[in-house]
């Protein structure tokens, strides 16, 4: 075990985390599979909400669900739990002995929250100089909205993806899954890295302030910057791409399929395979912002072609001609692509609880020549690792 450690990018790294649901998680996740060693501090009786959040559960050996659910072991592998309560003095005085090993702390409590136990960044930051520490909330620390509560889904709302995603005479839609949560996770475990490097050459902290609105307005880009570049609002096109014609889903004979043309030479070889040279002569067709100014009288005539024969005949025949394209796949699809397998993107980690003595999850997509991300240890139990914790921690 040294020697791996040795070779993983965050070996020596200690990270307390106080934070529960995704975003915070899913940071601290990303930290852990890259080495560094990741204390999971939870409730006392009933931990990370999301322990609860299923079904699914994963099963035991008998083959009744646990209490852990699908949920929870998204973003909680590479941790160790230990249950403490932080109004509690006897338990308070642990976290600050475990702060004094600590190199970072992530929490997204509400603003405020943690200064009734002494846990604030302000009433940390003279004692512990060199930690850095990482608040998560829904809105940010300042601003008219600090204090409220923040949920993906309100998130999602308010920071305007929704509005750019959905069919035109629909519903605005939100994302299949907790996008704003997972993203803010990115920028917050990419801050703390960034925060490392500079206490490492500066010998002192920081506090890092991310909220998820302020991350999901970050990664609208190009649909925000149309907005900031000419004042119109974006609206809402299903699967079709603000900028790029034809970009969408089309169906074909038997099945959708997606078609990327990304330029006007993808174009070219598309209309060739498709029988529809004539369109590459048409003014209103043969340059990108003009297939984009005339999208709607464009996309009916690729429909109609398309419609025409099956997908796995479109698919190998635009491939061979160097058009981007591809199915929608569904989760069995995916899974079972040869080159997502390939690709190794399911890891099955060990885990003594789960019935068949492992459990599947998603591998990290890093791939580091050096340090690869690893799977040492899958999500815990609540308060699993409390002894080994103290004794590794706290060896005095």
């Amino acid at each position: 075990m040294t020697g791996a450690m040795e070779q993983m990018a965050l070996a020596g790294i200690r990270v307390l985390d106080l934070s529960r649901i995704l975003a915070g998680p899913s940071a601290t996740q990303l930290l852990g599979d890259l080495g560094a060693d990741v204390v999971k501090v939870e409730r006392p009786g009933e931990g990370d909400d999301t322990r609860k959040w299923g079904p699914p559960y994963i099963q035991d050996a008998n083959g009744n669900p646990t209490d852990e659910s699908a949920y929870y072991l998204s973003a909680n592998r590479n941790k160790r739990s230990i249950a403490l309560d932080l109004a509690c003095d006897e338990d308070q005085a642990l976290i600050h002995r475990l702060l004094e090993r600590a190199d970072v702390l992530v929490e997204n409590y509400k603003v405020g929250g943690l200064a009734r136990y002494g846990l604030s960044y302000e009433q940390l930051r003279e004692r512990y100089p060199r930690l850095v520490y990482c608040s998560i909330t829904g809105f940010g620390q300042t601003g008219p909205y600090a204090e409220r509560p923040g949920y993906d889904f309100l998130i999602q709302g308010m920071g305007g993806i929704m509005s750019l995603t959905g069919e035109p005479e629909g519903q605005p839609m939100k994302v299949g899954v907790g996008i704003a949560d997972v993203m803010t996770g990115m920028y917050a475990a990419v801050g703390i890295l960034a925060a490392l490097h500079h206490r490492n050459q500066h010998g002192e902290g920081q506090h890092i302030d991310i909220s998820l609105l302020d991350a999901q307005i970050a990664w609208l880009v190009n649909g925000a910057t149309n907005y900031l570049a000419d004042g119109k609002l974006p609206r809402r096109l299903g699967n079709g791409h603000p900028n790029i014609v034809p970009y969408q889903v089309f169906d074909t004979a038997d099945a959708p399929m997606i078609l990327a043309v990304g330029n006007d030479a993808q174009f070219e070889r598309f209309c060739r395979v498709a029988d529809l040279v004539p369109l590459t002569c048409d003014a209103r067709f043969s340059t990108n912002p003009a297939r984009v100014a005339h999208r709607e009288a464009l996309c009916e005539r690729v429909a109609a072609a398309l419609g025409r024969r099956g997908r796995a005949d479109w698919l190998a025949a635009l491939e061979a001609a160097g058009v981007p394209c591809g199915p929608v796949n569904n989760l069995e699809e995916v899974f079972g692509d040869p080159h997502v397998k390939a690709r190794g993107v399911e890891v099955r980690v060990p885990c003594e609880w789960a019935g068949d003595g492992h459990v599947r999850l998603l591998a990290n997509p890093l791939k580091l020549s050096r340090t690869p991300a690893t799977y040492r240890r899958p999500p815990p139990r609540l308060d699993e690792h409390r002894r080994a914790i103290l004794s590794d921690w706290l060896p005095d």
